[in-house]
C-alpha cells in the first residue's frame, strides 16, 4: 500500500533484529538496551517510510535512525542479534525501528526469576485494523 519493500517480507524470513548499545530508560529494576529491528530501503523512499510508520506511535512509529550501524553499536548488519539476515542492495539505506524484542535484552541484563514476552519475529495478534491504530 505505500510502495516501500519490506525486504523480510519479500525473503519469507524473520526482519533482522540487533542489540545496541543505546540504553532504555530504566523503570526500577528493569535496564537495558534497545533492540532495533532493521530494513533496507532505497534512498528515495526513505521518507516516505517514516512518514507512513509515524503515523502509528502504538506499534512502533517512525524509525529510531537511519543509515550508519555503527552509530547504534551495530558491527555487522549481516549478523543479526535475533532473526535473520537480509540481502541489501547497492545504495539502499539501512533504516531501524525500535523493536519489541528489547524486554528480552533487558531480561537477558537483569535476569529475573520470571519474565513473560513474546518470541522475535510473533507479535501480537488482534482483530484490530491498521487506521484503527493510526494517529493521522
Amino acid at each position: 500500500k505505500a510502495d516501500v519493500p519490506v525486504r523480510h517480507l519479500e525473503e519469507g524470513c524473520n526482519v533482522p533484529m540487533y542489540i545496541t548499545r543505546v540504553p532504555c530508560a530504566p523503570a526500577g529494576l528493569f535496564a537495558g538496551p534497545l533492540v532495533v529491528s532493521m530494513r533496507p530501503i532505497p534512498p528515495e523512499k526513505v521518507a516516505r517510510a517514516a512518514a507512513v510508520t509515524a503515523r502509528f506511535p502504538a506499534v512502533h512509529g517512525a524509525p529510531v535512525h537511519v543509515g550508519a550501524p555503527e552509530a547504534l553499536g551495530i558491527r555487522d548488519l549481516g549478523r543479526p542479534d535475533f532473526g535473520d539476515p537480509v540481502t541489501i542492495h547497492p545504495g539502499e539505506v539501512p533504516v531501524f525501528w525500535a523493536c519489541g524484542v528489547t524486554p528480552q535484552a533487558v531480561a537477558m541484563a537483569v535476569k529475573p526469576p520470571l519474565m513473560i514476552t513474546h518470541a522475535p519475529g510473533h507479535m501480537f495478534v488482534t482483530d484490530l485494523r491498521d487506521e484503527a491504530l493510526a494517529v493521522l
